[in-house]
């Protein structure tokens, strides 16, 4: 059991590489074996293959599992959050949440390249992202402990570069080890795809390990109250009466809480089909497709460190606003590309302007949370954002099956790009009426805890 410790003092003004913020960059550095070698590169793209059937129907198949796995994001992360807010447990549901989702990745193993393995195999990419969902929300919560008003960008856009610089390792060691081996060993046998299933246990066993120092280094928030005698219909009548007075005293809040929702599920499309549509569309292999994912990593992580240092002096709302901008660019011309070539260098743009969407977008609900309900808000900010999850993966989807008949056999999937960027276009044309958040210290704006 992790030992309750008192809250630590707030972070000296000006700091930011100090023990807590390392602490918890590695779990973003250990969930990047989850994003990129799990559902971006590696793992969606053997679902995706031919090895499961027609790729086209692999492809909208896995969109589907992730869109029923927005459902239920959507319904419970407030909940869970506010939850973890009162009863401090912001630490241990972090844990515990991370556990679930390394045992379900574990799981992907015993996915075998069959047509009828693909049920099972997308099943559990999609209960690994409801999870991971729900640990992210305690995770993002504590960025406000761990950073002052002036450092917040900063931590927020390390926190994404130790994500991506991980996913650089982690994706390198199952090319050099799985893919392409160096060393001839058992685990890197093709026989029943063993390679690539033994990837999703080395991406659960990376995910533990790097995931363990922040649950030590960042201590719990304190208990506001029993939530043991607290239920269910109780948080939600709860969280509608704070998210009313919210909607009174501070309605950019939830504004920039629906311009978010809508941008960020394009930008989770771009990471869990850019993969998809490298293979796909433009014939990577998976030696491939990993080579352009380091690449795009190290672009990714640049990306987000220089976005975050840009945060802290003109705002996260032009962060986000120029990234969008940048995404809109690089997709259109990433759709347009003819061949490999093309895909590498919009790609690489695409991988450019993410990292500091994302970052910003962070910082921005951690500058807007009141103290002592970060869980709550994030989770809201989970809830928005899965509540629309359906949208980037169903109009890739549809934009998939509408081009199918009109295109040579598996040329449709390159028409998936279009839904994406229409999500992204829709979240910018949101987000430009909302108001900036202040840089200054947070406040609360709605009632007290219950």
């Amino acid at each position: 059991m992790i030992p309750r410790q008192a809250p630590a003092p707030a972070p000296a003004a000006g700091r930011l590489l100090s023990k807590q913020v390392l602490a918890w960059a590695s779990w973003d550095w250990g969930s990047a074996a989850i994003n990129a070698v799990m559902t971006t590169f590696v793992f969606t793209v053997y679902l995706a293959s031919p090895l499961f059937g027609d790729t086209d129907s692999n492809s909208a198949a896995l969109g589907s599992a992730l869109a029923v796995a927005g459902v239920a994001i959507a319904l419970f992360a407030p909940v869970t959050g506010q939850r973890s807010d009162a009863g401090g447990r912001r630490r241990f549901w972090l844990g515990v949440n991370t556990v679930l989702v390394a045992l379900a990745t574990a799981a992907c193993f015993f996915v075998y390249p069959e047509p009828r393995f693909l049920l099972l195999g997308v099943t559990l990419i999609a209960a690994a992202s409801v999870f991971a969902e729900f640990a992210t929300v305690n995770y993002n919560a504590m960025l406000p402990q761990i950073s002052t008003p002036a450092t917040i960008g900063k931590v927020s856009g390390f926190g994404w570069g130790m994500g991506y610089l991980g996913g650089i390792i982690a994706l390198a060691v199952v090319l050099f080890g799985f893919v392409q081996p160096l060393a001839d060993w058992p685990g890197a046998s093709t026989e029943d795809s063993l390679n690539l299933r033994l990837v999703a246990v080395f991406s659960a066993v990376w995910f533990l390990a790097f995931g363990l120092p922040v649950l030590f280094a960042v201590p719990e928030v304190p208990r506001r109250v029993d939530t043991s005698k607290l239920g269910f219909a109780e948080s939600y009548r709860i969280l509608w009466r704070h998210v009313r007075s919210i909607a009174r005293t501070a309605p950019h809040t939830l504004y920039f809480l629906v311009a978010a929702a809508v941008f960020r599920d394009g930008l989770a499309a771009v990471f869990t089909f850019g993969g998809i549509i490298a293979a796909g569309t433009f014939g990577f292999s998976t030696s491939q497709v990993i080579v352009f994912a380091i690449a795009g990593n190290v672009v990714a992580a640049l990306g987000s460190i220089i976005g975050g240092f840009l945060d802290d002096r003109i705002g996260p709302k032009a962060v986000i606003v120029g990234a969008l901008s940048g995404l809109l660019a690089a997709g259109t011309g990433v759709f347009l590309s003819p061949d490999a070539r093309g895909f590498w260098v919009f790609g690489l743009l695409l991988c450019l302007f993410v990292g500091p969407a994302q970052s910003s977008a962070r910082a921005y609900v951690a500058r807007l949370a009141e103290p002592g309900r970060e869980g709550e808000i994030f989770g809201l900010y989970a809830t928005t954002g899965r509540a629309v999850s359906f949208l980037a993966p169903a109009l890739f989807s549809l934009a998939i099956l509408l081009a199918a008949p009109h295109v040579s056999e598996g040329g449709a999937q390159r028409y998936g790009i279009l839904g994406i960027l229409v999500v992204l276009l829709a979240g910018l044309l949101l987000l430009l009426p909302v108001h900036r958040p202040s840089h200054g210290p947070r406040k609360p704006h709605g009632p007290g805890p219950a």
